[in-house]
Parts: C-alpha cells; sequence; structure tokens
C-alpha cells in the first residue's frame, strides 16, 4: 500500500500534525513495532555506566535549556 502526501504544499505545522497522528497511532500498538538491534547494546551500555558510577544525569529542565541553547 503506497500512500502520498502533498508534502511541497503543506506547511511545518500541517507535517507535525500528521507525524504526531502517525506515532500516536503507532504508540497504540508498541508491540507491533520492533526495536532495532542496537537499542539493546546502547542500553547496555548505559546500564553498565550507571552501575559503574560513571553515569550523568541531567534535571529534564536544564536538558531542554541546554538544547535550546545549543541550537539557537
Amino acid at each position: 500500500m503506497t500512500y502520498s502526501l502533498p508534502l511541497d504544499q503543506m506547511s511545518t505545522a500541517e507535517k507535525l500534525r500528521v507525524i504526531e497522528e502517525v506515532w500516536d497511532d503507532l504508540c497504540r500498538s508498541p508491540g507491533a513495532v520492533p526495536s532495532p538491534a542496537w537499542h539493546e547494546e546502547t542500553l547496555r551500555q548505559r546500564e553498565a555506566r550507571i552501575e559503574s558510577g560513571k553515569a550523568e544525569f541531567v534535571d529534564w529542565a536544564q536538558a531542554k535549556k541546554d538544547i535550546r541553547d545549543a541550537t539557537g
């Protein structure tokens, strides 16, 4: 099944709404969306950093501010 959207005619806001609708739909059946193999390895690495005490945590509000500051 192929779908075609008039992307060149859609505003950024409209495109984002479509993405949000698709994401919301996918979230309703999380088991149907396979996790890539590299996710497991990344999670293992992060768990190892936490266990070794090398992980650094940042407050979510601060992380968002840092991202906004870095992207201008």
